[in-house]
């Protein structure tokens, strides 16, 4: 555990028009300490990381960097400073190489001239790559690395720019247990090397694994901080949303009716082949399986974006072949994408026209919304319906926390009245006070009826929200468990294909 104070924040607040962002809160990051920064989404630790790197500007209070009350006024103010970020969607330039992207805003120069040294750049790349063991060349595009090898890229810039402070903001959300252990070892690197490291995640096995220490916000207040070892999940969880957590995931009995959809042999070439399933009325159908797996892909196949190559789709006892996503949804089959903010969200848009967006038609007359008001009523409705935090349904939803931005996509679709309610990756880097409020909500949509399809990567969600569980392998259908008889170890083992030959339908 480090011991020297990097920086200090202290009584800082953030207001933003009608709403207080951060009040008055504190955050001490030692050198050699990997620091995690806890709160459910809306807590305001994304307002504290523009604050750290220059982007926003406190209203009051102050931040020390080794113990000199600093000021910045932009991101190349605290990039100087040796503060860097590297956020969860990485920011780089993806036309660029990788000795381009490493060396933005602080290229190598030489003679009077002042050229650039591109030799000198390339160099210095190598050594640094070779320095974090990662077999990248320097000269490839960034577009053509994988999301993994993009946050490398960064933090390696991060070491180009000799950063004291080196900020990680969701950095693990789309990797895999693989990078994520690679991406580990460079932070113990770099705390060794006595950098200061902020990390930002939702998931507790990671901050168990790779944190020192942790101060938690709640609702843009400082709550408390302490030693990751010396604390457990239950006492941070309730320091996050000021309650205890007696259980995970709501009581849900399942009332099915009738079979509303029927899938037989569906195969995609390349994708998946032969799943077969029914989903009645009332129905939570969890879908597991690890990366490439093919989950996704049956969802949009059932959706109407892709294909399918093989099979059939029976919907109300009759022959469905949904031509296209629209199609899909005069079906009544509702889809919630798992990236939320590419294919969920317009993230230019209001809060208004995204949530009134699906359903335009019946708010408008000839293309033309008749009423705001109908349309403000509306739009109304459903946001308090999943209790959406915002300084108001006129701002973008670019501005909105992760959290907030799925409590969207779901008010969205609930005025669709869907029959079918498909849920690809629900909980995804969301708090947990968000992800109760996301678990009610299908169980709600279950017991009006709505029939759903949980896709997660998460097995204790499978587990603890899904009536049924299709298990999923490369591609192949594996086993369909009920719920009485699922355990994580029969559900990985599936998913795992270490007994090949237990292939079933149902």
């Amino acid at each position: 555990m480090g011991e020297r104070a990097l920086v200090e924040v202290r009584n800082l607040t953030k207001i933003f028009p009608g709403i207080r962002a951060l009040d008055d809160v504190h955050l001490t990051l030692r050198c050699g300490e990997v620091h995690a920064l806890i709160g459910e989404n809306g807590a305001g630790k994304s307002t504290l990381v523009k604050v750290l790197t220059g982007v926003y500007t406190p209203t009051d209070g102050t931040i020390a960097l080794e113990g000199s009350e600093v000021s910045f006024k932009s991101a190349i103010d605290a990039q100087q400073a040796g503060i860097v970020a590297i956020h969860q969607e990485a920011s780089m330039f993806p036309e660029l190489s990788v000795t381009e992207n490493i060396f933005m805003g602080h290229h190598l120069r030489r003679g009077r001239a002042r050229t650039l040294d591109w030799k000198a750049m390339r160099t210095q790349t190598e050594e640094l790559l070779a320095r974090m063991q990662l077999d990248i060349d320097p000269d490839t595009l960034v577009k053509n690395l994988s999301t993994a090898k993009r946050h490398m890229v960064e933090i390696t810039k991060a070491l180009s720019l000799d950063a004291k402070l080196v900020i990680m903001d969701e950095p693990t959300s789309a990797l895999t247990a693989r990078e994520v252990e690679d991406l580990f070892r460079i932070v113990r690197s770099l705390k060794e090397a006595g950098k200061a490291i902020l990390f930002i995640s939702h998931k507790f096995d990671e901050i168990f694994e790779i944190c020192d220490y942790y101060t938690v916000y709640r609702d843009g207040q400082y709550i408390g901080e302490g030693r990751v070892d010396q604390s457990s999940e239950d006492q941070i969880i309730k320091m996050m949303i000021g309650r205890s957590i007696d259980q995970l995931y709501p009581d849900h009995t399942p009332t099915l009716g009738q079979e509303i959809l029927k899938v037989e042999q569906l195969s995609q070439l390349g994708a998946f082949k032969d799943v077969s399933f029914s989903l009645h009325e009332g129905e939570i159908l969890g879908l597991f399986g690890l990366v490439g797996a093919g989950r996704t892909e049956v969802a949009r196949t059932i959706f109407g974006i892709d294909r399918a190559s093989g099979g059939s789709i029976s919907f109300d006892g009759k022959r469905f072949e949904p031509k296209s996503a629209m199609h899909a949804m005069k079906a009544g089959i509702a889809l919630v994408p798992e990236d939320r903010q590419r294919q969920g969200l317009v993230l230019k848009m209001s809060l208004t026209h995204n949530i009134s967006l699906p359903v335009l038609k019946t708010l408008s007359a000839k293309g033309v919304v008749t009423t705001k008001k109908r349309e403000q009523r509306y739009v109304l409705e459903h946001g308090q319906q999943m209790e959406i935090r915002a300084a108001g349904y006129h701002v973008d939803a670019e501005t909105l926390s992760g959290g907030n931005q799925q409590k969207v996509v779901l008010a969205k679709w609930i005025g669709t009245k869907p029959r079918i309610l498909i849920l690809d990756e629900p909980t995804k880097g969301i708090d947990v006070a968000t992800k109760a409020a996301v678990h009610q909500f299908i169980c709600d949509m279950a017991s009006q009826g709505v029939a759903v399809i949980l896709i997660s990567s998460e097995l204790p969600e499978i587990l603890g929200m899904s009536d049924r569980i299709l298990v999923m392998h490369e591609g192949r259908q594996m086993a369909i468990l009920d719920a009485s008889e699922a355990t994580a170890e029969t559900v990985m083992r599936h998913a795992i294909a270490t007994v090949r030959e237990e292939v079933h339908h149902g």
